[in-house]
C-alpha cells in the first residue's frame, strides 16, 4: 500500500483484501475488478466504501433487492471484445438505466478491458475495434471513463480517459512488445539465492531428472537453492538466462522443486555461496518469462510464502 501511496486508487480483487487496505489507513478509491459474488458482500462494501464492477444482470438482480447501509459506486463493464466479463454493446444502455434507478448507486463509471491493446493490429480482433465498440455502446451515456490497461497506457495514451488501470507495468514488467527497460520502467521485485552445491562432469554426462540436459564438453554445474516449490517456472528449459556473480549464464537441466542447475563453466570465480539472480535488477523478468513461455505476471504471482521477502 505505502509503495503505490501517490496512486489515485487501487484495484484488486478480493472484499477482504480490500477492506484490510481500509483497515490500514487507505482512504482513497478501492476497486474490485471482478465486482462482488454474493449478496452479503454488498453491505461490507457499501460500509468501507469499495467500488466494484457490474458485470452481469444478477449482480444488478442483487443490488435491486439490496438494504444497504450507504450508497456505492459502481464500474459498468461492457464486453467490448475481450468475451470475458461485462454486457454485450447492444445490453449497456439498458444495464446503465438500471443501475440508474437504485437509489442506493451513487455513480456509474463506463469501463472496458482491452484484449490486444499489445498488438493493436492484431487480426482476431483489433484495439480499434473494442474501441469503436465502446464508443458506440456508451454514446450519450453519462459517467467517467475507464479504458487503458498496462498496454495501452504504455503505447496508446490517447486512450487514458478519466481512469486508467495499470497493472503489470507497476512492478517493472510489460505486457509484451517492447522491454521494461525501452519504457523506464524499473523491477519492483528481484528473486534471489546462492550456489549450494558445485559438480564437475564430463562429456556425455547428463544432469537432473529426465537426463535432458547432456553435456557436451566437461561442464562446471551449480546448484541453486530455488525450484518451483518456490516460484520459479518448472516449465523453463535449458537455456534460460541467469545470473551468478554479475555474471550471465545458462539453465542447465529441468527446474526441481527446490533446485536448479545452471552452467558455470565460463564463471572461474563461481563457489558454494556464489549470489545468484533468477531475475530482477540485473536480468529482467520478461526475459525469463519468455524464455519459460510465459508472462511476468505468472512469475511475480508464483513466488511461494516461504520465500523470504525483503523489503527495500
Amino acid at each position: 500500500m505505502h509503495a503505490f501511496s501517490d496512486a489515485d486508487g487501487l484495484a484488486l480483487i478480493e472484499v477482504d483484501a480490500a477492506v484490510r487496505l481500509r483497515e490500514a489507513g487507505w482512504t482513497k478509491p478501492v476497486l474490485l475488478l471482478e465486482g462482488f459474488f454474493e449478496p452479503a458482500d454488498l453491505p461490507v462494501c457499501a460500509t468501507h466504501g469499495i467500488q466494484f464492477a457490474v458485470h452481469c444482470s444478477e449482480q444488478i438482480d442483487m443490488l435491486e433487492k439490496a438494504n444497504l447501509p450507504a450508497a456505492v459506486d459502481v464500474h459498468l463493464k461492457l464486453n467490448s471484445g475481450m468475451n470475458r466479463l461485462g454486457f454485450a454493446p447492444e445490453a449497456y444502455k439498458d444495464a446503465h438505466a438500471r443501475l440508474r434507478s437504485i437509489d442506493a448507486v451513487r455513480s456509474t463509471t463506463l469501463m472496458t478491458h482491452f484484449a490486444n491493446a499489445d498488438d493493436p493490429a492484431n487480426e482476431g480482433l483489433p484495439l480499434s475495434e473494442q474501441v469503436r465498440r465502446f464508443e458506440r455502446a456508451a454514446e450519450g451515456v453519462p459517467g467517467a471513463r475507464s479504458l487503458a490497461n498496462s498496454a495501452a497506457v504504455l503505447t496508446h495514451p490517447d486512450l487514458a480517459c478519466d481512469w486508467v488501470r495499470p497493472g503489470i507495468m507497476l512492478y517493472g514488467g510489460t505486457p509484451g512488445g517492447r522491454s521494461a527497460r525501452e519504457f523506464g520502467l524499473k523491477p519492483a521485485m528481484t528473486l534471489t539465492s546462492e550456489i549450494i552445491g558445485i559438480q564437475h562432469i564430463d562429456a556425455g554426462e547428463a544432469v537432473g531428472y529426465g537426463s535432458h540436459f547432456i553435456a557436451q564438453k566437461p561442464t562446471t554445474i551449480g546448484v541453486v537453492a530455488c525450484g518451483y516449490a518456490d516460484g520459479y517456472p518448472r516449465h523453463a528449459p535449458s537455456g534460460t538466462p541467469i545470473i551468478v556473480d554479475g555474471h550471465r549464464t545458462v539453465l542447465a537441466g529441468r527446474v526441481s522443486m527446490d533446485m536448479i542447475t545452471v552452467d558455470l563453466t565460463g564463471i572461474p570465480g563461481a563457489r558454494v555461496g556464489s549470489k545468484v539472480e533468477l531475475w530482477g535488477n540485473t536480468l529482467p523478468i520478461d526475459e525469463v518469462a519468455t524464455a519459460a513461455g510465459t508472462i511476468g505476471y505468472e512469475l511475480m504471482c508464483a513466488i511461494a510464502p516461504r520465500v523470504r521477502v525483503v523489503e527495500e
